[in-house]
């Protein structure tokens, strides 16, 4: 008898997983935090013999080289990934014991990368679930457009063969388990349920309902942007990434917030955005550690820049911590906890900005400066007439070319508006965050275009 446990990365919209029988196991795709994944092991009270990629990852850093060194488990990476450590390669057909009756079996599936390796769980022969990685999603693929722009549209062929390989050489019943698709923009597209089997993926996944040349333009031309870190993942994680450190960083007092701010650090609060915009140390950004934290804040801030912490709690520090060291952003230079009033000199006061709804900005006029910070995708769907459009990982970079004004910023639903309005109100422009869903806006009689 086998078992699979799932273990979600939902910050960053990926899963990993622990798979085996009664003594031993297999984990695939490891977070850079490898605690929960032997505190699942515990659970099961199995060792894990194996651990092994699917692919050199672009959108996180992986926690496999350490899982296999404090863990003593064969580290499996396909052959042709180019990396700078020992690892046990793996070719198309190679097959691991994993425990009496349980095998995996690697099918080779480039696409989301050249290397891209599948694994197929077995049970006396029989396969029972793929680790489909960036290849097979839920009623989607993996980008093929991360590894280098020369290679996007071979890629983009190389996925749809390999994802056919997949239906045609696995049984219907076959339980698909990828690692992207639950919000990574490692996906070409966003997860439809919560789970497939290959039978179901017959009826509905474009590689496997379109021809060859139609899924390869829908694919190419609904390519997203790309999160600015990416480009360091690969490379950490080829290069073999360090042990993650998870202590406490340095305590953070008024002072040294101050100081921090002056030299061009980033001190980011990562409250709510209700409690942010009543009042924040001024100059502050607003990430929210219940968001996609490790995704946006790695997106937007300039990469290597010292990070400051502010939280409310030590929990919600450590959870902060956690998110950010998974994609590189591993030591905070300090940190603070606590009331918002603790955090700024004697004297100084905290800074805030009205938050609103779309029936507020209808209310307000046409004389307002309206600003969209969507992605390009969202925005090709409906806008506001005679908004703006920056989308907030740019935003950054283009706050000169927002008019003078009050600005009203929105985005789908609160939290990039608030983001974004943070960037606006620590330089200084009058801001107000909508904090509603853009569904809202037409209800409220805002004159929508279509994109």
């Amino acid at each position: 008898m086998f078992f699979i446990d799932t273990i979600e990365i939902e910050g960053l919209g990926n899963r990993s997983y622990l798979a085996g029988g009664a003594r031993t196991a297999v984990a695939v795709d490891p977070p850079r935090d490898i605690d929960q994944v032997i505190a699942a092991a515990a659970r099961r009270g199995v060792r894990i013999s194996h651990v092994v990629e699917t692919h050199i990852h672009n959108d996180y850093v992986t926690g496999g080289l350490e899982l296999a060194r404090v863990t003593g488990a064969a580290y499996l990476v396909p052959a042709a990934a180019r990396v700078s450590f020992e690892r046990m390669s793996v070719r198309d057909g190679y097959t691991a014991n994993i425990d009496s009756g349980l095998t995996l079996r690697a099918l080779a599936t480039p696409g989301h990368t050249p290397h891209h390796t599948s694994y197929v769980l077995e049970e006396a022969g029989i396969p029972v679930a793929a680790f489909t990685g960036g290849s097979l999603l839920i009623g989607t693929v993996g980008r093929p457009d991360l590894v280098e722009p020369r290679l996007t549209e071979r890629l983009a062929r190389a996925q749809y063969t390999s994802v056919r390989r997949l239906a045609a050489e696995l049984p219907d019943e076959t339980a698909v388990l990828p690692t992207h698709g639950f919000g990574s923009f490692c996906s070409s597209g966003q997860a439809e349920g919560d789970a497939t089997t290959i039978g179901k993926e017959k009826a509905v996944n474009p590689a496997l309902v379109q021809h060859a040349e139609a899924f390869v333009w829908q694919l190419l031309a609904g390519l997203d942007d790309v999160p600015a870190y990416y480009a360091y993942m690969g490379p950490a994680n080829a290069a073999g990434p360090a042990p993650v450190d998870l202590t406490r960083p340095a305590v953070a007092v008024a002072d040294d917030i101050a100081a921090r701010l002056a030299a061009g650090e980033w001190v980011v609060d990562l409250r709510n955005r209700v409690a942010f915009a009543a009042g924040h140390v001024a100059g502050s950004f607003n990430f929210e550690a219940e968001g996609q934290l490790a995704t946006y804040l790695a997106w937007l801030i300039p990469w290597g820049r010292p990070v400051t912490l502010l939280a409310e709690s030590p929990e919600q520090l450590a959870h902060a911590q956690r998110e950010l060291a998974r994609v590189g952003i591993d030591r905070p230079a300090a940190a603070a906890t606590g009331d918002p009033g603790a955090w700024i000199r004697d004297g100084e006061p905290l800074s805030s900005f009205p938050r609103a709804t779309f029936a507020d900005l209808a209310a307000a006029g046409d004389d307002v400066v309206v600003l969209d910070v969507r992605r390009d995708s969202e925005r090709a769907g409906e806008y506001i007439q005679g908004s703006i459009h920056i989308p907030i990982h740019a935003l950054h970079r283009r706050i000169d070319e927002i008019p003078q004004g009050t600005v009203w910023v929105h985005c789908a639903g609160g939290m990039r508006a608030a983001t974004a309005a943070s960037l606006l109100d620590a330089v200084g422009r009058a801001v107000v965050a909508i904090d509603d869903s853009f569904d809202a806006a037409a209800d409220a009689g805002l004159v929508l275009v279509s994109g």
